[in-house]
């Protein structure tokens, strides 16, 4: 019936109804009893049989179908023979192709059609069928296909079962690494596995010998003794033995069970890895045996619920004073170790969270009642099964005290360091006492801490205290007694440092008693306070609620302190002297600033004089010689006399040998006299003057030029003491250096062609611009050259330069005339009173200054250096223009 899907187009014959299909098999050709047989063993079959005839023409008939096909396709056979396509309907889409190509092959081949494959039902399932069927050629040329279809659903499924049995089997022997063997009762090798396991023989060279053949004799004695034990017993049995290999020898394990007739499997595994680890670790027993009962620190093991101790090491016993068979089954409660309950209870329930508990710090009470403290560790162990503690209990009591004692030494050191700090920047002794007593109360626990000091008129008194408000104080405190006085201080003489740790043990007289009950001291610690080797005071600790040990180190804490004390009362003492002397000072110096005053007010007065002469007398002065200036200059012009002095005839070009270097130029000296007339003589009473006074041309000429080196001297006077007031107006400017110096220069062209000078200008016209005063500049250039013509000799020659550096213009003025000391060079432009030898005039020296005076007023310097074979070079620096220049007035 399957072989319906083979054809491209199928139906059924119109010529024939559903209801003759199914009548068909009763034709007149089949007996009712052969139909009846039919149709008995059909419906007794796990499956159903069909008839499929296909026509020449292409068109299907199913002549006949079982009623098997409702189980197995759940499909009514009605319904098949009307439309057969639904049985193609249900074959599963992956076999489809198989389907038909089994088909093809059996209608070429013309062999029986046989196909297995999947179908799904309408209802969902999936199921095997297999189909076989042996097609007939009928006389008309049809051909009929008589076949059955079996379900086989349930094999497919228990093929599968088995297949993955198999596979896993499969996998689970490659996967085990050792050797296995089928050998029979003779000891023969019947077969092995050797995949994954190193084997240093073949297959070939193995299979079908024997043991004896293979193994040493003595190992295969053993494996024979245990294959015929596994055969009679029928149980597992197992042999270890040694082999030699290339890797040395080996140990192996083998384990045998019945796999047949007179046949076991022997499984091989090499041991060699475990016996070694088995080895290492009895030594690492033997090793943590050792480790436990020689270690340093206690270690117990304990149950984790109870805490009942197990085993103990001899550290233990040391440490906690008991025995082992003191210990050993009992509990740490009952041996009342732990200080804190809560220790165990932590340890515990961080060994249940973690399983390891690290550095806990912990308290125990030994035996002897004595506290210890112990850092502990553990671990969670199981002991055949049991949770037991391993725990390590390292010792710290002495580490402990000692960090206590660095502590104390620490906070001692910091209270001696504070005292010190506010010693050294405090004046308030008071303060200073009444501080140290409280902190060193607090750092010894004491009920009190006093400070006592020792009068030889005032006797003894208190001075500070720090007291617990449960006790009586002692501030305040003094006496007069001598006896008593005389009874306190033998006892701090006699005894440096006084130590009682029981007022009750002690011999004392009745009044040092008294004084002991009246304050409720029991204890006492004194320190005294020495100054000069005298006893100045003590320094007192009581303790009033019992008796009390003193430490060496609070000891030694108050006899440090007991010298700060005394520096400190020393240090009082000196700043009494000095607030004295600082008084006295404070006198005399008011009395010195009084004097002072007075006489900085008579200085002012002489300087408001000077001025008034200055400018009186400059004024004089200068209207003085500008009169003599006038009157000569214009007898000069006039021609006075004959008029043969040659004014403004062209003598005035001649040189003599005087020559004019200040603002007015030389004229050359004639030898023709002129009468003078002399103003101081009265005209005759006939009105007619009086006789001339014949001077030479070049007397005039001198009285001129003195008369101008005059006021060029009171000009610079005052314009020095201007600026020494009022300071230099500049008006600062952006100025092009060249232009300045090269106009500067056309100026002093006459001057320098009198003086047979020559310059050569080597500055750069592209030099940026520069802040300055053109004016007062142009003063600077013509002083300098000035002074280099007065003194030197006609014929000198300069040179000019201007460099950039460092956002500055610096400019030179070379000349190769006569050169000058050091001392001269650096005094050249200092104000000072001029040595009436000295090269430089004072005229030209006080024009030196102010060019200083005016080069430093532009933000520059100036200076003058000697050069070596000859001549000098002034410099001075000018500030570069820059847009964010200020403009200075």
């Amino acid at each position: 019936m399957i072989a319906l899907n083979i054809m491209p187009i199928a139906y059924i014959s119109k010529g024939l109804r559903v209801d003759e299909t199914v009548k068909s098999p009763y034709k007149s050709d089949f007996s009712p009893e052969k139909i009846a047989l039919l149709e008995t063993t059909a419906a007794n079959l796990p499956g159903m049989i069909f008839q499929i005839l296909q026509r020449q023409d292409g068109s299907i008939f199913i002549p006949y179908i079982s009623s098997g096909c409702k189980y197995l396709y759940e499909l009514e056979p009605e319904a098949i023979q009307a439309d057969y396509q639904v049985l193609y309907k249900v074959i599963h889409p992956q076999d489809i192709k198989a389907f038909v190509e089994s088909i093809a092959v059996c209608r070429t081949t013309g062999k029986p059609w046989y196909w297995e494959g999947r179908i799904i039902t309408p209802s969902g399932k999936l199921k095997w069928i297999q189909v076989t069927s042996q097609p007939a050629l009928q006389e008309a040329g049809n051909l009929l296909w008589n076949g059955l279809v079996m379900d086989i659903t349930e094999q497919k499924q228990a093929q599968e079962k088995l297949q993955a049995s198999e596979a896993r089997y499969q996998a689970i022997l490659d996967a085990i690494p050792d050797l296995m063997f089928r050998i029979s009762r003779d000891g023969e090798y019947l077969d092995l596995k050797s995949e994954g396991a190193n084997v240093t023989l073949s297959r070939e060279e193995i299979v079908g010998k024997h043991l004896e053949e293979l193994l040493p004799s003595d190992v295969a004695a053993i494996s024979q003794v245990a294959i015929a034990k596994t055969l009679d017993s029928g149980t597992l049995q197992t042999c270890e033995y040694k082999l030699p290999t290339p890797l040395g020898i080996r140990d192996y394990e083998a384990r045998l069970v019945v796999s047949g007739q007179d046949e076991v499997l022997a499984i091989v595994r090499d041991i060699t890895d475990r016996k070694q680890g088995e080895v290492a670790l009895q030594n690492l027993a033997q090793k943590f045996a050792k480790a436990f009962s020689c270690s340093p620190d206690s270690i117990t093991i304990s149950t984790l619920q109870e805490g009942r101790f197990i085993e103990v090491n001899d550290s233990f016993v040391e440490l906690s004073g008991y025995e082992r068979d003191e210990a050993i089954g009992k509990t740490a409660f009952e041996l009342n170790l732990w200080v804190h309950d809560r220790d165990r209870l932590n340890l515990v329930q961080e060994l249940q969270a973690t399983g390891v508990a690290r550095n806990l710090e912990v308290e125990y009470r030994q035996k002897s009642g004595e506290m210890i403290t112990a850092m502990l560790s553990a671990e969670v162990i199981d002991l055949n099964g049991i949770s037991c503690i391993l725990a390590v209990h390292h010792d710290i009591t002495e580490r402990k005290q000692v960090e206590a004692q660095l502590r104390l030494c620490a906070q001692r050191d910091r209270l001696l360091a504070e005292t010190l700090v506010r010693i050294r920047s405090s004046l308030n002794l008071e303060q200073i006492l009444q501080t140290t007593v409280t902190e060193v109360r607090q750092f010894l626990q004491a009920d009190r801490v006093f400070i006592a000091l020792n009068n030889a008129n005032l006797g003894i008194r208190t001075i500070a205290e720090s007291v617990d408000p449960k006790y009586p104080s002692v501030s305040g405190w003094s006496t007069n007694d001598e006896a008593y006085l005389q009874e306190l201080r033998s006892l701090l003489k006699d005894n440096f440092v006084r130590v009682v740790e029981d007022m009750t043990q002690i011999t004392i007289s009745p009044k040092v008693k008294a004084h002991c009950e009246k304050f409720q001291t029991k204890a006492s610690l004194a320190i005294p306070i020495m100054l000069d080797d005298e006893l100045f005071g003590a320094l007192i600790a009581n303790q009033c609620c019992g008796s009390r040990h003193w430490q060496p180190i609070e000891i030694d804490l108050l006899q440090q302190m007991s010298e700060q004390v005394a520096i400190a009362i020393h240090q009082s003492q000196i700043y009494q002297k000095l607030a004295e002397l600082n008084t006295n000072l404070e006198h005399q110096v008011e009395e010195r600033t009084a004097q002072l005053q007075q006489k900085m007010q008579e200085v002012e007065k002489l300087h408001r004089v000077k001025d008034v002469v200055l400018h009186t007398v400059a004024h004089d002065l200068r209207t003085s010689v500008m009169g003599n200036l006038m009157v000569l200059k214009n007898l000069l012009n006039q021609g006075v006399g004959t008029g043969d002095w040659g004014l403004g005839t062209g003598d005035q070009g001649k040189r003599g040998q005087g020559r004019v270097i200040e603002e007015v130029s030389p004229l050359s000296p004639l030898n023709t006299q002129s009468p003078i007339p002399n103003p101081h003589y009265p005209l005759s009473p006939e009105g007619a003057p009086p006789s001339p006074i014949p001077i030479s041309r070049s007397i005039i000429e001198r009285m001129v030029q003195g008369n101008d080196r005059q006021l060029t001297m009171i000009n610079s006077l005052l314009e020095i003491n201007s600026c020494e007031k009022q300071g230099i107006e500049i008006k600062h400017e952006p100025v092009q250096l060249s232009t300045l110096l090269g106009g500067t220069f056309a100026q002093l062209e006459p001057m320098l062609t009198q003086n047979q000078a020559t310059l050569k200008n080597l500055v750069p016209a592209d030099l940026p611009l520069v802040m300055a005063d053109g004016t007062k500049l142009q003063k600077v250039l013509v002083n300098l050259i000035t002074h280099s013509l007065h003194n030197n000799p006609p014929g000198l020659n300069f040179t000019l330069s201007a460099t950039v550096e460092a956002g500055m213009i610096r400019t030179q003025i070379q000349d190769d005339g006569v050169v000058m000391s050091k001392l001269e060079c650096d005094r050249l432009f200092d104000l000072h009173v001029r040595d009436p030898q000295d090269c430089c005039s004072t005229s030209i020296g006080l024009k030196m200054y102010l060019c200083r005076k005016v080069i430093k007023a532009h933000g520059g310097n100036i200076g003058v250096i000697s050069n070596r074979k000859r001549g000098l070079t002034f410099w001075f620096t000018l500030p570069l223009f820059t847009s964010s220049a200020t403009i200075h007035p």
